[in-house]
């Protein structure tokens, strides 16, 4: 399984970025792919991520209501649309598929990962 993420770049506060994520095989229905985001000397910190079948979605509170992650499935693809970005959301932005936990928060409950994509957002 491999994940390519692409979309990020240098934005101003306020501003807007979307992210996109391409698996590359297609996802079972059991399963769900998210975003996580690592700022330096931070851990990882999980973002959203989306139910590949039942579409359910789940986020972070400090994104909440300012992104919004969906689904692409002709394209195996995942999009998660950032509007008004702050400083704070700076990051490496990771993309990544869960693998057997029911959960989709942890880090750990997730078993393939992409290989990132910077977020800068200057103030």
């Amino acid at each position: 399984v491999q994940l390519q993420a692409s979309g990020g770049g240098v934005v101003q506060a306020g501003g807007s970025l979307r992210l996109s994520c391409v698996a590359s095989g297609r996802p079972y229905s059991s399963t769900a792919l998210g975003w996580f985001r690592q700022a330096p000397g931070n851990d990882y910190e999980f973002v959203a991520a989306i139910n590949w079948g039942d579409l359910r979605t789940h986020y972070a509170d400090s994104v909440k209501g300012r992104f919004t992650i969906s689904k692409e499935s002709a394209k195996n693809a995942v999009h998660l649309q950032m509007n008004d970005l702050k400083p704070e959301d700076t990051a490496r932005y990771y993309c990544a598929r869960r693998t057997g936990s029911p959960r989709v928060t942890g880090r750990a409950d997730y078993g393939y990962w992409g290989q990132g994509t910077q977020v800068t957002v200057s103030s």
